[in-house]
């Protein structure tokens, strides 16, 4: 999971029309591919999804996935400049949140709730 931040805020994105779960409110995220670091895959993931050049900073939070499939990694990564540009398959929508308006999206994945009022607002 990419934590991008930028003026207090993370950005989330709602998952596109060939994700799975589309429709869902969460950070940017995908699989790491075969030889890929969790750094590299954070990278590609970003530039693929919403257009930003960034740099990971740390790996802050690790989590299952709501259905117990994958683990997830959450690493930070400053995107205090650039323009977004989405990949209009893998996301509809894009925002720059506070925690407290996180929670208020629907829909979400209950999984991703704990870093958003445990973690998050130490980060920011």
């Amino acid at each position: 999971m990419a934590v991008l931040t930028r003026a207090g805020r993370v950005l989330v994105i709602e998952r596109g029309p060939r994700t799975e779960r589309s429709g869902y409110w969460a950070p940017p995220s995908g699989r790491i591919e075969p030889g890929e670091s969790q750094e590299e895959a954070l990278v590609r993931e970003v530039k693929e999804e919403v257009g930003l050049t960034v740099t990971p900073s740390a790996k802050v939070w690790e989590c299952d996935t709501d259905d117990g499939t994958f683990r997830l990694h959450w690493w930070t990564a400053p995107a205090e400049t650039g323009d977004l540009l989405l990949d209009p398959d893998e996301v509809s929508a894009a925002r720059w949140v506070t925690p407290a308006e996180f929670l208020d999206l629907e829909p979400t994945f209950r999984g991703d709730h704990p870093f958003f009022t445990q973690v998050l607002p130490d980060l920011l």
